[in-house]
């Protein structure tokens, strides 16, 4: 299935989405959806951030009433809120994460997944719509998102660097669900991975810094999924050889892009408006 939009929802005049999570202060996603909604002519729309945990997100969905349009989930409410919806996606069922709540019109909460197909999105973006073999750097909730992205872009293995066991095992198991023949090394040896035509790197600030000195003299296309601070090492490195690099940026902005779709009903969303309002604001600091 997928996510219905929820202009159909009761009611008229003022409409609400916000985003969840904890920590949530530095999210962007407010940002996003404003200039969204500012170029849509949605002058009646608000889009706010709100501090919520695991313990806290049964008692704020039971508080919403029919103003509210959707809800847009970071960590760590991206597998604790499937519990509380009525369904979800196919595409959020196939990583258990739900990163977007609509609200239909009938009262129903309907979770999906939007960092999916974000992810595809801005890889096509770059040009990139098939490549032979992958890397995904880490074994984190962001890299089952990759994994599930590269089902649709690599034709063959995909290799991930990961640092136990323990880790190599789940990455395993996620390939076998998502139909992604999984190889995994340690992270050692993860500078072998910037040798293939995509590399998705998935860790946080910091993990991959000490790996800018071994890009390759003719990189492919590095996937950075972080956007604060940018650029990565990694990432500059990258650019420094010629390389293409897709950024955190980017995948929030294609991920945003369908929230505002599904929560509206209104497409397409601005992407160009919605990448210069992040741009903007985090050059802004």
């Amino acid at each position: 299935m997928t996510a219905r939009a929820a202009t159909d929802a009761p009611g008229s005049g003022a409409r609400k989405a916000a985003v969840l999570g904890s920590p949530i202060d530095h999210s962007l996603s407010p940002v996003l959806h404003r200039a969204a909604y500012a170029e849509l002519g949605l002058t009646d729309w608000s889009y706010d951030r709100y501090e919520v945990d695991e313990a806290r997100l049964p008692g704020f969905l039971e508080g919403l009433d029919a103003s509210w349009a959707g809800l847009s989930l970071t960590m760590p409410l991206k597998r604790a809120v499937i519990p509380l919806l009525d369904e979800i996606t196919d595409t959020a069922a196939s990583v258990e994460a739900v990163n977007t709540v609509v609200f239909t019109g009938d009262g129903r909460r309907v979770g999906d997944n939007t960092d999916i197909p974000g992810m595809i999105a801005a890889l096509r973006e770059r040009g990139v719509e098939k490549v032979e073999t992958a890397a995904v750097l880490g074994a984190g909730a962001t890299a089952s998102s990759a994994l599930a992205a590269l089902a649709h872009v690599c034709a063959g293995p995909v290799t991930a660097y990961v640092r136990s066991e323990a880790r190599a095992a789940e990455m395993r198991g996620w390939g076998e669900r998502l139909g992604v023949q999984v190889r995994t090394a340690d992270w050692a040896d993860a500078a072998e991975g910037l040798r293939a035509p995509l590399a998705i790197a998935t860790t946080p600030a910091g993990t991959t810094d000490a790996l800018a000195g071994a890009v390759p003299d003719r990189p492919g296309t590095l996937f950075d999924v972080l956007y604060d601070p940018w650029p990565t090492a990694l990432a500059a490195a990258w650019s420094a050889r010629g390389g293409a690099v897709v950024g955190g940026l980017d995948l929030l902005v294609h991920q945003a892009v369908l929230q505002v779709e599904q929560m509206t009903g209104r497409t397409p969303a601005p992407l160009a408006v919605m990448r210069a309002a992040g741009e903007r604001a985090l050059a802004a600091g």
